[in-house]
């Protein structure tokens, strides 16, 4: 993997959906499958991303993560950081947590959670839209 900026992700001129995860966090690995799906039916139209915080957030570390990638077998691009002020900046209060972010770099919506496709869909669709 390479290092990447969220500003360098944002900047492509597509939507953003960025998951943050963690390796160890069974709702993270319960909506994976959701994710998945949601990336196979948007294609290029946004970017999902997902962030592992799983060393952040003693929910795992990069073995950890590495095994739930490999089990869920997702193919939507994800990464992770070692960076602490990412839970303090997105104020992520619970994991999973999913921001929905326009091609301005706003965070449109904000679900701490598990969340299922139908519920992604309808806040891709308003993002889409924005």
């Amino acid at each position: 993997g390479s290092e990447i900026l969220l500003s360098e992700i944002i900047s492509q001129g597509r939507p953003v959906v960025l998951n943050m995860w963690a390796g160890l966090c069974p709702p993270c690995r319960a909506e994976m499958p959701e994710l998945e799906a949601v990336h196979q039916e948007y294609g290029d139209r946004i970017i999902l991303f997902g962030l592992d915080l799983g060393s952040l957030t003693g929910l795992g570390d990069r073995d950890d993560a590495m095994d739930l990638i490999n089990d869920t077998g997702i193919s939507y691009p994800t990464g992770n950081t070692a960076e602490p002020n990412v839970v303090v900046s997105y104020e992520v209060l619970g994991m999973p947590t999913t921001y929905f972010i326009n091609t301005d770099g706003d965070i449109v919506n904000k679900w701490t959670g598990t969340i299922n496709q139908a519920q992604m869909t309808n806040l891709i669709e308003k993002l889409i839209g924005s």
